[in-house]
């Protein structure tokens, strides 16, 4: 299905399309990863690897609204939510498929030419393969042939472009150290988090994305059983962060995560009581943005925190 654009493009229109608001979700993993070793950043290091981050995520961004339009699944509810559902801008003919899949590829070349100047600064191949690898999985998430968000497996693939890929990225390219279990372990809470938006997201969507045959994990358990899931992913993450804290990777004041737990359990009760409403869910996604971004931030302080 194929609309034309039938009004001029503006500032809300494209952070609309491209879902600026989700950027977070990326760029504070990546930060993240580049300040744990507490050395100085090389600062044009540190700026081509996040412009290589976003443009990547932009891209990705664009490629999963094009073909959730493709496999018809943002056209079984053409209203726009905000924080599920996509952008709704193909369905409301604002803007066309072809923008959206040319706008990818720009994007996903910008995020080239930036590794590929990264390569030749660290006198590295190894950003250029991750990239590869990268993109694959970004486009493989939402297009053909792999479909991951289509085969229950877009989740795993989720944890790990915004986990291990985004921390470990970014250790490597200030330390040049690959691979690095403790920016492994660290990057386990980031995935987990990210995940949990998307399990989120998943189930207001589940309905359209079952007709459209776009099977997610909310169809282990059912929208009215997928909360159990949400809070195993969330809860781990914590977990994760309490053994960071315990085995000396992460300082005591990142234990602050600990005081916002009251937002998972809100948002847990609202994807068990509410799980049939979407206006209610929008609620729970939210909570989950914010309790992401409230972690990583503290994450991110807890790097230079004078606590032991």
């Amino acid at each position: 299905m194929v609309m034309q654009t039938k009004s001029p493009l503006g500032l809300a229109v494209l952070a609309r399309a491209f879902r600026i608001p989700f950027l977070g979700a990326s760029i504070l993993p990546f930060v993240f990863g580049s300040l744990l070793s507490r050395q100085a950043l090389h600062p044009v290091i540190f700026v081509l690897g996040l412009c290589a981050v976003i443009f990547t995520h932009l891209g990705a961004n664009l490629i999963n609204d094009y073909a959730d339009s493709q496999n018809t699944a943002d056209w079984k509810d053409k209203k726009f939510y905000g924080l599920f559902g996509g952008s709704k801008l193909i369905q409301e003919g604002i803007l066309s498929e072809s923008f959206y899949l040319f706008s990818s590829i720009v994007f996903l070349f910008l995020a080239l030419f930036s590794v590929v100047s990264l390569c030749f600064i660290i006198k590295s191949f190894l950003p250029f393969l991750v990239f590869i690898l990268i993109a694959l999985l970004g486009a493989g998430y939402s297009l053909p042939p792999l479909k991951f968000s289509c085969r229950q497996t877009g989740e795993v693939v989720i944890f790990f472009l915004f986990g291990p890929a985004l921390v470990m990225g970014g250790y490597f390219l200030q330390t040049g150290i690959f691979p690095s279990l403790k920016a492994f372990f660290l990057s386990v809470p980031f995935g987990l988090l990210t995940s949990a938006i998307l399990l989120a997201n998943e189930v207001p969507d589940y309905p359209q994305d079952k007709e459209a045959r776009k099977y997610t994990w909310v169809n282990f358990l059912q929208p009215r059983r997928a909360f159990i899931l949400y809070a195993a992913l969330a809860g781990l993450s914590v977990i994760f962060i309490v053994c960071a804290v315990a085995i000396g990777y992460l300082k005591i004041s990142a234990l602050a995560v600990l005081l916002f737990l009251p937002m998972v359990f809100k948002a847990t009760k609202i994807l068990k009581v509410d799980y049939a409403s979407k206006q209610l869910l929008l609620r729970s996604s939210a909570l989950t943005i914010k309790f992401n971004a409230v972690v990583s931030l503290i994450l991110i302080a807890a790097l230079f925190s004078p606590n032991p």
